[in-house]
């Protein structure tokens, strides 16, 4: 089943999975059964760009509260934390998950790895295949999703959106192959459709606003309807809380936006220089094509590394 819209612990025993209609004995009323759900990732996934009184919400958890029914409770973790890197979701957050035994976990990562200068994609094929490797052995259902590269959504200039903009291509053609392996339900979050609508996106155009996670949760809970995993009415799409406005921009510009600005200059940006040097010579020489080539190159590398395989045409998705 793969559904698309467009410290180490014991392994545990593995969790049932939730209950689905199709699957249910005839004349066979369904047991109650408490849905344990997870989510495991960076900012995204912690709900950053959505609060409510005074703590980050986020898409997990409106998803969380209409997931189950009268008959099946929602027991909800959220293990997502700001900045967390793919290896960080394998090394931490997989272990307590696993711990938790969910029924449904969520393992949205990736964009940080990009942002970084030491990103390496088969590093990142390695860490994300043993976290949804590991979860998926225990019979839980995975939720995943490919994500909108970060220069496209802060406008940066073309010779320094590029780099980005091949790196996060690898990234989600890593979720895509891992997709297929582990018959996920798979969310796009890269379409333009998703990443053109300034209303979705918070102050930082980064991070989705409260419509966005709202949109987010919407889109996973119909993807998990028609599987008959969910159980409850969809999360309601229009925000309780207004939309931010140009002081918003400017307050966080002010203050969490400049110290990740600065985090970046001492980590990514000597390195992304580097890279749009190189885009524009290859620009000036015609041979731009070499990049893909090579960023191709290492992402079958990565994905051969973990017994993966990938349609070259997945690249650009």
């Amino acid at each position: 089943m793969t559904t698309t819209d467009t410290p180490p612990v014991p392994a545990p025993a593995p969790a049932q999975r939730p209950a689905r209609g199709p699957d249910r004995p005839p004349g066979r009323p369904a047991a109650p059964e408490t849905i344990r759900f997870a989510v495991l990732g960076d900012s995204l996934s912690e709900g950053v760009g959505d609060r409510v009184d005074g703590r980050w919400r986020g898409w997990g958890a409106l998803l969380a509260e209409h997931l189950g029914g009268p008959e099946h409770p929602v027991e909800f973790r959220n293990f997502a934390v700001s900045g967390a890197l793919s290896a960080d979701v394998a090394a931490s957050q997989a272990p307590r998950a696993l711990a938790f035994r969910p029924h449904l976990a969520a393992v949205v990562v990736g964009v940080n790895d990009t942002l970084r200068r030491t990103f390496d994609i088969a590093q990142l094929a390695g860490s994300l295949d043993r976290t949804c490797g590991d979860l998926a052995a225990t019979g839980t259902v995975l939720l995943t999703a490919c994500l909108p590269d970060p220069g496209r959504m802060l406008g940066l200039p073309p010779p320094l959106a590029r780099p980005l903009a091949r790196r996060q291509r690898a990234v989600n053609a890593v979720v895509h192959a891992l997709c297929g392996r582990h018959r996920t339900v798979h969310l796009h979050l890269a379409d333009p459709g998703w990443t053109d609508d300034r209303t979705l996106w918070s102050a930082d155009r980064l991070h989705p606003g409260e419509r966005g996670h709202r949109a987010i949760a919407a889109r996973f809970h119909a993807l998990l309807t028609a599987e008959g995993f969910a159980h409850g009415a969809p999360p309601a799409r229009e925000p309780t809380q207004p939309p931010p406005n140009r002081a918003d921009t400017l307050l966080w510009l002010a203050t969490s936006g400049t110290g990740w600005v600065v985090r970046r200059c001492h980590d990514l940006l000597p390195q992304l220089l580097v890279l749009a040097g190189a885009e524009l010579r290859h620009w000036a020489q015609g041979t731009g094509v070499r990049l893909d080539h090579r960023a191709e190159h290492a992402l079958n590398a990565a994905l051969a590394a973990v017994s993966l395989d990938v349609p070259r045409a997945r690249m650009g998705e």
